[in-house]
């Protein structure tokens, strides 16, 4: 059983479509004590990471989510999701994160190294660049495009937790991971055919539904 969690800030219906269309079973929560038990967790987001974390805080997640994955529970955060699980976020001043990847969360410049503009956020597909081809959740996922919709990258030094990466200006962590811990910064439910061979591989593989 996979547990969706619900904070308030996650697109809750098209995650939970995506584990329908790959016969996964999942249930969904508000209160850690309405997940307890479950194999895997999947941590959605989309808004803002002040508000997210603060969210996070009041519903009881930060400290469940924390103990889970130090348990060895597998976890995927999935676009804000995944920008929760590093140190910190500079998205309306400096807010905490989960602080379980290494790094902080920065804007897009909105010029590149030539001091030439470009649109943000960065919307729409792009290609993966894959890393770490051996890794349980890339078997079967190629350098292919998937869907992103975000202003704020995540900047890390630790080259370990990349499992891919885009271009788009600057180098975009696109899949991270750290044993049972996993995160992409799109959307892997709008991703097509190399999204949902992510959600099936955390879910199956990972996790063995």
């Amino acid at each position: 059983m996979i547990g969706i969690i619900d904070y308030g800030m996650g697109n809750l219906f098209s995650v939970s479509k995506a584990l329908e269309r790959i016969d996964v079973p999942y249930k969904m929560g508000e209160r850690p004590d309405e997940l307890e038990g479950c194999d895997g967790y999947i941590l959605p987001g989309v808004g803002a990471f002040p508000d997210a974390m603060k969210a996070l805080e009041e519903h009881g997640f930060i400290s469940f989510i924390k103990e889970k994955v130090a348990s060895g529970v597998p976890l995927y955060g999935i676009c804000l999701g995944m920008q929760l699980l590093f140190e910190s976020s500079e998205e309306g001043g400096d807010t905490k994160g989960l602080g379980l990847f290494p790094g902080k969360i920065e804007k897009f410049p909105g010029v590149d190294e030539n001091g030439k503009p470009y649109k943000v956020p960065h919307m729409g597909w792009n290609k993966l660049n894959v890393h770490q081809p051996d890794q349980e959740l890339m078997h079967n996922v190629g350098d292919e495009y998937v869907y992103f919709v975000h202003s704020f990258v995540a900047r890390t030094d630790e080259e370990s937790i990349l499992y891919a990466t885009a271009d788009y200006h600057v180098e975009v962590p696109a899949i991270v991971g750290k044993e049972n811990l996993v995160a992409s910064q799109f959307h892997p439910e709008k991703s097509g055919r190399a999204g949902m061979q992510l959600l099936e591989n955390f879910c199956k593989v990972m996790v063995k539904q």
